[in-house]
C-alpha cells in the first residue's frame, strides 16, 4: 500500500478536483508511453511497454493444438500474467500471486470476454487450421516489472504491441490423408503470417477518486480511488470487455457514463500505441 499524509490525500484529491493531477496532467490525459518490440527472442512476438514508471514486458508463443469440441472452427489463447517480486515491495509472495491472478482474469475478460469468448478482442477463427482437427494455441504472458499505477492498461497495450510483432508460420495440410484421420501438416521455418491485430482492443481504466475520474492512474492516486472500470474498446468503438475492481458500487448511469468517457480516451491510446509501434517496428527493420 501506499502510505500518504492526511494532507497528501487532500492535494492528490483537490487536485483531481481542479483537473490537475500532482504530476501536471489533466484527468484524461495520459503519461509518456514508450514501446519496444521483439524483446524476447525465443518469443514468435514480443513487447515491452512503459506508462511513466509502471513497465511490463508480453510475449507470445504460438503452438499447433486441436480445436475444443465446443468450437472446432476456432483457435485457442492463454492468458498467464506474473508479478516480479521486484515490482513493488507489496507484491512479494503471495501478494504477487494474488495480484498475477487478479490481472490474468480482467485480461481474458478484456481481451477474450471471458469464458464465453463473445465480443473477444482476439478473432479466434483466425487461428483455425482444419476445422476440428488442428489449430494454432497462442500462449500470452505477461511479466510485471516495475509498478506505479495502471497496470492493467500497460499490459493491454503491451499485449497489443506483442500482437503485432507475432509472426504466425505459413502452414501446409497434406491433402492425402483420410478426412477421419489427423492430417500431416507440414511448419514453414521461412515463411510466416503477420498476426491481424485490427480488432485488438485497447484497455481504458476509469479511476474514481471522489466525484471524479481520471485515466492512467499513478499508484498514489490508486490509494485513495473507491472504485474503478476497465473497458477494452476495439479501433471500430466496439467494446470487447468490461471488469470492475474496487468495494464501492457504482450507480449504473455512472458506469455508462464511464464507458462512454473510455470508449473517447481510446481513440488518444490507440492512435499514441500504434505511433510507438509503428517506431519501434521501424527501429527493429533498421538493425536488422
Amino acid at each position: 500500500m501506499v502510505g500518504l499524509s492526511i494532507g497528501e490525500k487532500h492535494f492528490i484529491q483537490g487536485g483531481i478536483a481542479q483537473d490537475l493531477r500532482t504530476d501536471g496532467r489533466k484527468r484524461l490525459s495520459y503519461r509518456p508511453i514508450s514501446v519496444e518490440t521483439g524483446v524476447i527472442a525465443q518469443a514468435n512476438g514480443s513487447a515491452r511497454v512503459k506508462m511513466g514508471k509502471t513497465e511490463v514486458i508480453a510475449s507470445v508463443k504460438a503452438e499447433l493444438g486441436r480445436p475444443s469440441s465446443s468450437a472446432p472452427d476456432k483457435g485457442k489463447v492463454s492468458i498467464y500474467i506474473d508479478c516480479s517480486s521486484t515490482a513493488a515491495p507489496q507484491y512479494e509472495g503471495r501478494g504477487g500471486e494474488e495480484l498475477s491472478m487478479e490481472l490474468s482474469a480482467a485480461l481474458r475478460q478484456c481481451l477474450l470476454g471471458g469464458k464465453s469468448g463473445a465480443g473477444a478482442g482476439i478473432n479466434l477463427s483466425s487461428l483455425a487450421i482444419v476445422d476440428g482437427k488442428v489449430c494454432w494455441d497462442l500462449y500470452i504472458d505477461g511479466l510485471v516489472i516495475n509498478i506505479d499505477g495502471n497496470i492493467l492498461d500497460a499490459l493491454g497495450a503491451a499485449i497489443k504491441a506483442a500482437l503485432s510483432n507475432t509472426g504466425i508460420p505459413k502452414v501446409n495440410v497434406s491433402s492425402t490423408a483420410p478426412s477421419d484421420d489427423q492430417p500431416e501438416v507440414d511448419v514453414s521455418d521461412e515463411e510466416f503470417l503477420q498476426f491481424d491485430t485490427t480488432a485488438v482492443p485497447v484497455i481504458v481504466t476509469l479511476t474514481k477518486v471522489g466525484r471524479h475520474y481520471i485515466v492512467d492512474a499513478t499508484s498514489e492516486e490508486e490509494s485513495q480511488m473507491s472504485s474503478a472500470v476497465s473497458v477494452s474498446v476495439n479501433r471500430g468503438g466496439m467494446i470487447c470487455g468490461l471488469t470492475k475492481r474496487g468495494g464501492a458500487g457504482l450507480d449504473p448511469s455512472v458506469i455508462l457514463d464511464m464507458i462512454s468517457v473510455g470508449k473517447h480516451v481510446s481513440e488518444q491510446l490507440m492512435n499514441k500505441l500504434d505511433s510507438e509501434i509503428a517506431k519501434a517496428e521501424a527501429a527493429m527493420e533498421e538493425e536488422s
